[in-house]
Order: structure tokens, then sequence, then C-alpha cells
């Protein structure tokens, strides 16, 4: 996504338009029309402006998709990478992130999700509330199987996995209009292009989600926030890659 798409995007969001937006940055509606037909270019107060009043940092803005961090691995077979990610974004939207597949806890006081399918298994389990932390990991059946010492006829052995991907994350609430089903919603608009947490940017009603990442799917850290009527709400830290 370039300047021009990003622009109509984020102004869109917020229920703007171009004379809104014209408005408040203090220019001229052509000159908005001109960006958003990729004519013209703010100069970089303007777009230290649009940066505060959209809660997106210059670095997104002027960035194109293709500059951006892509989950592209050198060293492994991108048919599994696709893969991986194909199976990662299904999950998220069918467990935390989609009121589902919530489990037994596997820690005291834990809150942990599966999702199983087509040989690969997704756990997320997390502890905390209004300051959390947890870690998502994706697994992939091996297709063996290994004995289990002791174990009676019917458990007498368990399908082999290895290890894919894993993520850490740690957050918190800062502010009591945090909503917890707007983040959810972020979360299922997860791209493959950040397949990770949520999108770049995703606003609805009064909130704006926001999502920096650094590296590839191979080894990565980021940072997400949310904002209510211009005040953080909230905000995530994580990091992972891939298992060998």
């Amino acid at each position: 996504m370039i300047f021009p798409e990003k622009l109509q995007l984020i102004r869109k969001s917020k229920g703007m338009t171009q004379e809104d937006l014209a408005a408040a940055l203090n220019v001229s509606r052509q000159a908005v029309a001109k960006w958003e037909s990729g004519q013209g270019y703010p100069d970089i107060s303007n777009l230290i402006s649009i940066s505060s009043m959209f809660n997106v940092t210059v670095d997104y803005l002027v960035k194109d998709a293709d500059c951006q961090s892509r989950p592209v691995v050198a060293d492994t077979e991108s048919s599994e990478i696709d893969a991986l990610i194909g199976f990662r974004l299904e999950a998220n939207r069918n467990t935390y992130a989609g009121f589902s597949n919530e489990v037994e806890a596997s820690r005291p006081a834990s809150h942990d999700y599966k999702y199983e399918k087509d040989g690969y298994t997704y756990i997320d389990t997390y502890v905390g509330g209004e300051i959390f932390a947890g870690e998502e990991a994706v697994f992939k059946n091996c297709g063996a199987s290994a004995s289990v010492s002791g174990a009676t006829s019917a458990s007498a052995s368990v399908t082999a996995s290895r290890a894919l991907y894993a993520m850490n994350y740690c957050g918190r609430v800062l502010g009591e209009n945090f909503s917890g089903d707007f983040l959810k919603e972020a979360l299922r608009a997860a791209t493959r292009e950040l397949p990770y947490r949520g999108p770049e940017h995703y606003s609805s009603g009064e909130y704006t989600y926001t999502c920096k990442v650094t590296g590839d799917i191979a080894w990565f850290q980021g940072y997400e926030e949310i904002f209510h009527a211009g005040t953080k709400v909230y905000e995530c830290f994580f990091h992972g890659g891939l298992m060998r």
C-alpha cells in the first residue's frame, strides 16, 4: 500500500471528507485531493500533523508496502512459510480473537486456547488481565508416533510434533475506555503482510489500532497500541520467530 492509498484509508476510517482533512491541516481541499491521487506530496510539517491526527507513525505513512517487513525467509521453503502463515491467521480468528476454542488451563489461573487443522496445532496461553503476558506457538505433526513409558494401552503412543513458530507478548490496559472486543476485532483483521498480531492500522468508531513490526517471520519484534478518541488506552510488546 502506497501513501495515497494509506491517506484515503485512514481519512475514511475516521469518517472525514477531504474538506475536513484540509481544514484540520489548514491547506486547500485541492492539496488533499492531489496527495490522494499521487500528484503531490505533503511537506514534513503536514506529514507530522497527519501522523499525530491519526495516531500512526510517519514511517508508516511514507514507506511503501514493498519497503516494509515481509514474512519471507530465504532458507525456508516459501510453500511451508505460506502454509504456516495461513494456519496462524486462521487459528487467530478461531481462538482468543474469535471468542472460541478456550481449553482447560495449563497453569494456575491461565487462559488457554487451542486450534488444530491439517496436521497443525496452535496453542496460546496467557496469564493476567489488565496487565498480561503470554505465548503462542504453532506445531506440526511429523507423522510418527513415540511410545510413552508406563502409559495404558489406550494412550500407549503420542504423535510426534515439532515446534515451527512461537511468539511472546506482554501488554497492559492504560485507560478505562479500553475495549477488549475492539482489540479482538483488530486482531481478526491481521493480514499475510503482518501475520503476527493485527494490521498496521485499523479503526472502528472512536477506536484506532496500530501495529509496528521490524524483522520478518524468521525473527521479529513489534509493538501495538489502541487509542480511544486520541488517548492511548492499551499497549503490547511482542517478539518471536521460527523455531529450529
